[in-house]
């Protein structure tokens, strides 16, 4: 019951003191008042839950149940149901709950999966230059590597060319080989700043400096293309390295030429590939390699196999970084449509701890760019210094900060300072580790933002206030009810007699049948059953079940025993009021015994949900006329009357 209470009076509870600078009341309950905007919202809102419109309430019906349920509201506050322990933590579980999608960028929403969805459609061909940094580097390392990209970055808006760059100063290994030329890529290919920064930008832009956990990148766009799903392919292949001689080079290009030969002629590929490459993972099954896109591997062999027009097409002999290779298409299949892939993606992004740390970093920037964040650069230098060797000795605990009032920084009208920083290591539970310093101050950093946003929610996100508003009023109602009304009603023994006494005749059986409803498989069951009623008419129905399965070695019928009402037995329908015919009715085997009872009242006990529900109806009309008297009501009428007007 807790939760349906909760579910209905959400479209009727309020809230006071927010909205504009002065506005319109349209009704004053004790001393709440609710202004014509709010009352309308919530009107609105009430209607737009309804399933029946033929439940829609007026303007006017509307206001009595505003009223009624702002007073038992009002009257919980009043004694105190507010400050019970229970009610605080359960506001406060569900307020932290409510609180989550707005204290963090990580929204696993439709949104994100379509967004996913439509990187799939599309390759990214793209160059970098990366300046290693490691995710626990301090400020000062970071914002140096940083700089330094930078600078980078403004040599090549005067006409550096990006690939001399790279290969000068780009730290990603590859980059002597390739001049930091990365290829195409698609969705979830790339760490996700990594990816996320390329998809947003144009072809020929140069982004600023991108952080991944292995460091900054520049990343230049060169191309983009639409994705050309997914090919399977077989290969023969003649392995080719460094060391093979110009010889055997020559020899393994001939080799195949004359495999290409037999192969057009009609050879079996699949044996050809078992017996002649050098591929030996794929050799035993034919040459047949996994599925792969034309982003998911190497150029110089996707390209080939992705130029062949149909399954069964042969590929002439083409040569990458392996060998010499002969491929031949077996199946082609599409991007594969967003219904096909829709959970697909939403788990990858749901287990993709990149995504979620770049998000939750996107959101500290967001932060800090909301509430004019600054930090002390040379300050925290010198203290993180000085805490490292603290911590690295052991001396935490005992550390004494030479000026721990030293602000580190501040924002909004908040400040941090030295000795905050301290004590939240000191509470870190397992206590920090040195060489984590950076990500520590970090999340030092991201608490104190998150904590005072949390404390801004309900004055940033109306909509954030009128649910825990809603939730705070829908708990206060269910537990003063309860004691006023449900309890009250069912513990109230006394009371509910004399109810009953005097409203005993509001609730009465239609007539009945008291007897037996019998359906027997055979003859004999019956004349067993008949002589049994013959000795003892008053038998009880699961000793005749017995006395059956005694005397037949088993129970050959149906047999049941009570009141009946109509529509409940087909068969005693059918015999005792003439309803239609039941299916599989047996003639002579199939009867009942007993008599027609005529109406009559329902007893206390038989009728008690009933009768116990309309008790709390009087207990609840009753306690709402001294809730009436308690607080003074006033309604706008001619803005009510307004507002039904426009309906």
């Amino acid at each position: 019951m807790h939760s349906f209470i909760l579910l209905f009076f959400a479209v009727v509870t309020t809230t006071f003191g927010f909205g504009q600078d002065n506005p319109e009341i349209i009704v004053t309950i004790g001393d709440h008042a609710i202004a014509k905007e709010e009352f309308v919202r919530l009107y609105d809102k009430n209607n737009k839950l309804l399933l029946d419109e033929a439940e829609k309430k007026s303007p006017s019906d509307y206001m009595d149940l505003l009223i009624n349920f702002k007073l038992k509201v009002l009257e919980a506050e009043r004694l105190g149901y507010d400050t019970l322990p229970g009610f605080v933590n359960e506001l406060s579980t569900y307020r932290k709950e409510l609180a989550k999608p707005y204290l963090t960028a990580v929204h696993y929403t439709e949104e994100m999966v379509k967004t996913a969805y439509e990187r799939m459609q599309t390759e990214v061909n793209v160059s970098h230059i990366l300046l290693l940094a490691k995710e626990d580097a301090s400020p000062k390392d970071t914002l140096e590597t940083y700089m330094q990209l930078l600078n980078l970055r403004r040599q090549l808006e005067d006409g550096s060319d990006f690939e001399t760059l790279a290969l000068n100063y780009s730290e990603d290994p590859s980059a002597k080989q390739n001049k930091g030329k990365l290829g195409y890529f698609s969705a979830f290919q790339m760490v996700y700043p990594f990816e996320d920064a390329a998809y947003k930008m144009n072809v020929g832009q140069v982004s600023y400096p991108v952080r991944t956990k292995f460091g900054y990148h520049l990343i230049k766009v060169n191309n983009k293309r639409a994705a050309r799903g997914q090919i399977k392919v077989a290969h023969i292949m003649k392995e080719i390295d460094e060391h093979t001689s110009e010889e055997a080079t020559s020899q393994g290009n001939q080799q195949l030429d004359s495999l290409l030969l037999e192969l057009e002629n009609g050879a079996d590929f699949a044996e050809k590939a078992r017996l002649h490459s050098d591929d030996q993972r794929s050799a035993s099954s034919g040459g047949t390699l996994s599925w792969f896109s034309s982003s998911g591997m190497m150029p110089e062999f996707a390209e080939p196999a992705f130029a062949l027009q149909q399954d069964g097409d042969l590929s002439p002999v083409i040569r990458t970084p392996y060998g010499w290779h002969i491929i031949k298409r077996l199946e082609h299949r599409p991007i594969p449509t967003f219904d096909e892939v829709e959970d697909f993606l939403a788990e990858k992004i749901r287990n993709n701890p990149e995504i979620s740390q770049h998000n939750a970093e996107r959101f500290i920037q967001n932060l800090k760019g909301e509430y004019d964040f600054k930090q002390d650069e040379q300050v925290l230098d010198e203290l993180i210094k000085e805490l490292k060797t603290a911590i690295k000795s052991n001396t935490l605990e005992t550390f004494q900060l030479a000026n721990p009032n030293q602000v580190l920084f501040h924002f909004a009208d908040q400040q941090a300072t030295a000795g905050d920083l301290l004590a939240y290591l000191r509470r870190k539970a397992g206590g920090p580790k040195s060489a984590a310093m950076p990500q520590t101050y970090n999340s030092f950093v991201f608490e104190r933002l998150r904590q005072y946003e949390d404390s801004r929610l309900e004055a940033k996100y109306p909509e954030f206030r009128y649910l825990v508003q809603e939730y705070h009023d829908g708990i206060l109602l269910f537990n003063i009810s309860e004691d006023e009304i449900w309890n009250a009603a069912v513990q109230d023994s006394t009371g509910l007699v004399a109810f009953y006494e005097k409203n005993k005749s509001k609730y009465q059986w239609d007539e009945r049948f008291h007897g037996w409803s019998i359906k027997c498989d055979n003859l004999e069951a019956k004349d067993f059953i008949d002589a049994v009623f013959d000795e003892d008419s008053e038998i009880q129905a699961a000793e005749l079940r017995d006395q059956m399965k005694d005397y037949l070695g088993e129970v050959n019928a149906e047999v049941e025993f009570g009141f009946f009402e109509k529509g409940q037995d087909p068969l005693v329908d059918y015999l005792v009021w003439n309803a239609p015919k039941p299916d599989n009715f047996l003639d002579g085997l199939h009867f009942v015994r007993g008599n027609r009872v005529p109406p009559q009242v329902k007893t206390l006990q038989e009728a008690k949900g009933l009768y116990v529900s309309d008790y709390q109806n009087k207990l609840e009309k009753m306690w709402l006329k001294e809730l009436r008297k308690r607080y003074k009501i006033k309604v706008n009428k001619k803005l009510l009357k307004g507002i039904e007007q426009h309906q």
